[in-house]
């Protein structure tokens, strides 16, 4: 007698064709959809204007609160200008950021890269908010002042995703330099948010409450807005489009030397260039700041 169980065969020619699970429902969802330069556009904006908030939050800081908060025993100019040079560490540091976290995306993911750069950005900048005055703990103040400013340009460096590139490529032709320009105005919004934030403590807070307290709450604030970043930016390096993109190599990093080699000049005017820009947006927003606390105040 025939048995009436009939054997079923898994992966003959009619069966469905076995996949093997992506890391994570997160990222089959995620690339399975499509993305408009719409959203990418706002995912750009909301990173960029984060990474600005954080930098100009502290910019600010640098000359409102540093020179009293930690640098008491020297006079105005003289504070001003160490809380300047712990404000630059995070531009020398940032080049350092990037080597790590290359390394860190070519080891792990583009993902876990952007995840430990943007962790490491929000908790730097929330102890700042933490930090003891020098009144508390002394010289020990400034140290970890500098250290938490350098973690801040490390994290800046490793925290670039290529989305301003995925958002021009992705652009209708004939709106794609209005598109690519998107990412540009990050930095003024950044700008505008954090000296709104500090004009309404200011105006709103006695001088020495700003001075024991009032100052840390934008520090916390950019934590805040870092973590909505965070998200919004992991949404889009997940995408089909951005997948694509580095698989067809149009976002896939050269061999240094054999960047070095063909694009050495091209990288040192654009080094300049990026510097020069850098600078003068520095002299027009910072610099009369710190000029209007010393000789009008």
């Amino acid at each position: 007698m025939q048995s009436s169980h009939s054997s079923t065969t898994y992966g003959g020619a009619g069966a469905a064709p076995v996949t093997a699970p992506h890391s994570g429902a997160r990222n089959i969802n995620a690339r399975d959809a499509h993305i408009s330069p719409g959203e990418i556009a706002v995912g750009v904006v909301i990173g960029r204007a984060s990474e600005y908030f954080d930098f100009f939050v502290y910019a600010i800081a640098s000359v409102l609160v540093f020179p009293a908060v930690f640098f008491p025993w020297a006079d105005r100019l003289e504070g001003t200008l160490y809380s300047f040079t712990i404000f630059a560490f995070a531009f020398i540091a940032r080049p350092l950021g990037t080597v790590i976290f290359m390394a860190i995306q070519q080891r792990f993911s583009r993902e876990i890269k952007l995840t430990i750069a943007l962790f490491l950005l929000g908790t730097a900048t929330v102890t700042i908010s933490f930090l003891p005055t020098y009144a508390q703990i002394g010289s020990t103040s400034i140290v970890l002042l500098a250290l938490m400013r350098i973690a801040q340009g490390v994290a800046q460096g490793g925290s670039w995703d290529g989305l301003p590139s995925l958002l021009a490529l992705n652009a209708p032709e004939h709106k794609r330099g209005w598109y690519a320009m998107l990412g540009q105005l990050a930095a003024p919004l950044g700008f505008l948010i954090a000296a709104g934030l500090f004009a309404y403590l200011l105006d709103n807070l006695q001088t020495d409450d700003f001075l024991v307290w009032g100052w840390r709450f934008p520090f916390f604030v950019a934590f805040a807005i870092n973590v909505v970043a965070l998200f919004a930016r992991l949404r889009l390096v997940s995408t089909t489009e951005y997948s694509h993109l580095l698989d067809s190599h149009e976002l896939d990093p050269a061999p240094v030397g054999e960047l070095v080699s063909k694009q050495g000049s091209n990288i040192v005017i654009g080094a300049l260039a990026a510097l020069a820009s850098y600078a003068l947006f520095h002299l027009v927003t910072v610099f009369p700041l710190s000029w209007i606390q010393l000789y009008d105040t």
